[in-house]
């Protein structure tokens, strides 16, 4: 090909989706790599979406004001306070085309959700990376020391993924108060809804108290609705008409909106099975940390060993027993909660991993 392609492209690794799983000795495969809710759509969803299809061929509302009105009224905003996009990774991404010249920076905790780098380098801005703290959580005061006159935009993503950690309101709050007022933060509140600490940063409470705080939301986790893309910013008038702009026209569908109204609907039903994985959370933290393993605590919907340098042998012993978990080498291995039956092959899996793990005399 004689066609020019922009320069660094070579170096720029693609965004990696949790691994499928292999079925191994006859045992039933089970992904708990992507952080997808292992319910399917509630009733009531999958017929709002069905009575969508018909009308497939047209073109979605761009400006999705029943759907943005429906958000606003569940968080007391005015619908000029929301954006909508494909998932909350696209309305990340519109935040930067909309706030970023190129050459500013962007910062986030590192590891922190994998897409930040790959949409601020995208955007032709500046991956700031602030390592984590030896907990497992922000560095707020790492972060706070490190703004310099070319960060834009600072992402917080409480519960952080993939830790599970989470920052609390008073810590949040004082960082806010310590950067400059024309940084935009960003509390990145995807899990959300799995969250169960008193003391948690609450994203439409900062929004409410800072004009340069934005909140993103999804639909792909509690909701279900992974496979329908859809995601908001909750955040100030001017913002959202530059998010609007940038975005992706006609990028949430007429299927997603319909999902999205129908799930608002039926948040009372949403929450009897977000209870159920909040249960199986501890169910399998409990286990993993009873056998040893150095897991996290965690109020999302999912589980950070921090395996480090024995991350290679663990990943391989997941594999084993047929199940795909998200892997970072020697770093560590996010386990995504998932139905009770695959929940029980992860604790097999605990007990193995402890008797590989033991010293040896």
């Amino acid at each position: 090909m004689n066609i020019t392609h922009r320069a660094g492209l070579e170096n720029f690794p693609p965004y990696r989706q949790g691994k499928a799983p292999r079925a191994v000795d006859g045992l039933e495969a089970f992904k708990l790599s992507s952080n997808e809710n292992p319910y399917p759509p509630l009733p009531s969803v999958v017929e709002a979406v069905a009575g969508a299809v018909s009308s497939i061929n047209l073109y979605p509302e761009i400006a999705a004001e029943e759907l943005r009105g429906a958000i606003a009224s569940r968080w007391a905003v005015s619908p000029d306070n929301i954006a909508l996009g494909a998932g909350s990774v696209e309305v990340a991404s519109q935040i930067i085309l909309a706030v970023t010249n190129p050459g500013d920076q962007v910062m986030f905790a590192w590891r922190s959700f994998e897409a930040y780098p790959l949409l601020a380098t995208t955007a032709g801005a500046e991956p700031q990376p602030i390592p984590l703290a030896e907990d497992g959580g922000h560095d707020l005061h790492a972060m706070a020391s490190a703004v310099t006159p070319r960060t834009r935009v600072i992402f917080l993503c409480n519960p952080n993924n993939p830790t599970g950690t989470v920052l609390s309101a008073a810590a949040v709050d004082s960082f806010i108060s310590s950067v400059p007022a024309d940084v935009l933060v960003v509390l990145d509140e995807a899990y959300v809804h799995f969250n169960r600490d008193a003391d948690t940063a609450v994203g439409i409470e900062m929004f409410r108290k800072y004009p340069n705080v934005a909140v993103l939301h999804t639909f792909s986790k509690a909701y279900g609705l992974a496979g329908l893309r859809l995601g908001y910013a909750i955040a100030g008038p001017e913002l959202v008409v530059n998010l609007q702009k940038v975005a992706v026209p006609f990028g949430v569908t007429s299927l997603a909106q319909q999902a999205g109204l129908a799930s608002l609907l039926a948040e009372d039903e949403l929450q009897e099975r977000i209870d159920v994985l909040v249960t199986e959370r501890r169910r399998v933290y409990d286990a993993l940390l009873a056998a040893g393993l150095p897991v996290l605590a965690s109020e999302a919907n999912f589980l950070w060993l921090d395996s480090r340098d024995r991350t290679g042998a663990l990943a391989a012993l997941f594999e084993e027993n047929a199940l795909s978990v998200r892997v970072f080498p020697n770093e560590g291995i996010r386990i995504t909660i998932g139905a009770p039956v695959a929940n029980n092959r992860i604790l097999t899996v605990a007990r193995q991993a402890a008797a590989l793990l033991a010293p040896q005399h």
